[in-house]
């Protein structure tokens, strides 16, 4: 039988890890259980584990366990969270991060989902920095060392100004904005690590922002956290849905609310900092000239290593390739040479909407291909065609006055398997295409 979980859970007893398994199987995350610490390094060890929750209140819940579960899926990188009932916000060493049994399953869904990217995009740092040192290219260092930028958003009261003193005694340059207008101000000028939303006696302001981040393409990834005051009428799956990554209960303490703010900020400047280290040899000879992405050759070596890699960490790698759709629309845009004028942008497009840790291609004039660690087939589609999606809202300039041209997408996807070549997974995601140039088998 092939098991198929992402969250392992070791627990003492049953109750919690029936209740929290079940929502988290609802939101698709598959969990698994163990009660014991050697059933829990065996799960690690075997299964493609992607995150693991300890209750605070097994025997064996320790420092050393904590290492034993990171030597255990070495080299594999993995958040390893305590769930406690004590009520307190207290992180050990050694420990990723530190929920309560009461916290809203989502709420730790969306934590997992970032502290897993942060981990695979640590990865794929290395990695890429491998592939290309071969070539005697050096991506440059990240600097992680620069004060992170905070924005806060709400009125200023006193509990905004003790949060603000804690935040700026850690070293943080914390702006304010009073209004939701001078808040898409700051975010239109400048770049922040994570953005906090008041609430006290409504929080409809506060979710329209969150939601408006969510819109726009620079800001999508930008951690937002829902500092609540008192006790208001929310749905909490809705808030998370809007854009919300975290949410505070009214009684929590500055000191916690800093800390899990500064968390997701510190997980986030990581990722950015990824992004622009990799970004920055776009532009070397071994790079497509008119698009800034991975040349054929260089997405083939690079896609072999990441091959190399996924068995070795027991994650799933999937691949995408992406072809422009043939229409009449496009055969006028090529026939004008307006479509070979667009590329650049859509190549920037397409480099600005995968994430960190993902590598994209062009293998011919007209597709483009992905590789996606850490990230199954189903998954992979959803990339593929979110991608699809944007491009085809932007308008392309057609030139002499004609009319503006959409590029539309045709997706195919394909996990590898372990043992394949890459070139048969690539094969198999471009057989999803519909045939309409004779150009794919070339590419691939």
């Amino acid at each position: 039988m092939n098991i198929q979980a992402r969250v392992l859970l070791l627990a003492k007893d049953q109750q919690w890890p029936e209740r929290l398994g079940a929502e988290l199987d609802r939101l698709g995350w598959r969990t698994i259980t163990a009660y014991r610490a050697d059933a829990a390094l065996a799960c690690i060890g075997d299964l493609q584990i992607e995150a693991v929750l300890v209750d605070a209140a097994h025997p064996e819940c320790s420092a050393k366990l904590v290492t034993q579960l990171r030597e255990a899926c070495a080299p594999r990188r993995l958040p390893i969270v305590q769930v406690t009932h004590t009520g307190q916000y207290d992180i050990p060493e050694g420990w990723d991060m530190v929920y309560d049994r009461d916290a809203y399953p989502q709420q730790i869904l969306l934590g997992l989902e970032h502290m897993v990217r942060a981990n695979v995009a640590e990865e794929e740092y290395e990695l890429r920095r491998d592939t290309l040192n071969a070539l005697g290219l050096n991506i440059p260092s990240r600097d992680d060392d620069k004060p992170l930028a905070i924005l806060s958003v709400g009125p200023a009261d006193p509990d905004f100004l003790a949060l603000s003193h804690t935040l700026r005694a850690r070293g943080v340059d914390l702006y304010a904005a009073f209004t939701s207008y001078s808040a898409f101000d700051y975010l239109h000028d400048k770049t922040f690590d994570a953005v906090v939303l008041w609430g006290r006696e409504s929080v409809a302001e506060a979710l329209s922002i969150a939601s408006g981040m969510r819109r726009n393409t620079r800001l999508y990834h930008t951690p937002v956290f829902l500092r609540l005051q008192k006790s208001v009428d929310l749905d909490l799956g809705d808030a998370f849905l809007r854009g919300v990554n975290d949410v505070s209960a009214p009684g929590a303490n500055e000191a916690e609310i800093a800390d899990r703010v500064l968390r997701l900020a510190r997980a986030y400047r990581r990722q950015s900092n990824t992004r622009q280290a990799l970004e920055a040899v776009n532009h070397s000879p071994y790079m497509d000239k008119g698009t800034g992405l991975f040349t054929r050759d260089l997405f083939a070596a690079h896609l072999a290593r990441l091959a190399k890699a996924s068995s070795q960490r027991n994650r799933p790698l999937s691949v995408c390739v992406l072809k422009i759709s043939e229409n009449p629309e496009i055969a006028q845009a090529r026939m004008r040479k307006s479509l070979e004028r667009a590329m650049p942008q859509i190549g920037s497009m397409i480099s600005r909407l995968v994430r960190a840790e993902d590598t994209a291609g062009r293998l011919s004039e007209e597709v483009f291909a992905l590789a996606l660690p850490a990230t199954p087939e189903a998954a992979a589609r959803l990339v593929g065609e979110r991608i699809g999606a944007v491009i085809s809202c932007t308008a392309f300039e057609s030139g002499n006055g004609r009319s503006p041209f959409v590029v539309e997408f045709d997706v195919g996807v394909a996990e590898l398997i372990d043992g394949e070549p890459v070139a048969e997974a690539l094969t198999r995601a471009a057989q999803q295409i519909r045939p309409s140039s004779g150009d794919m088998d070339q590419a691939i």
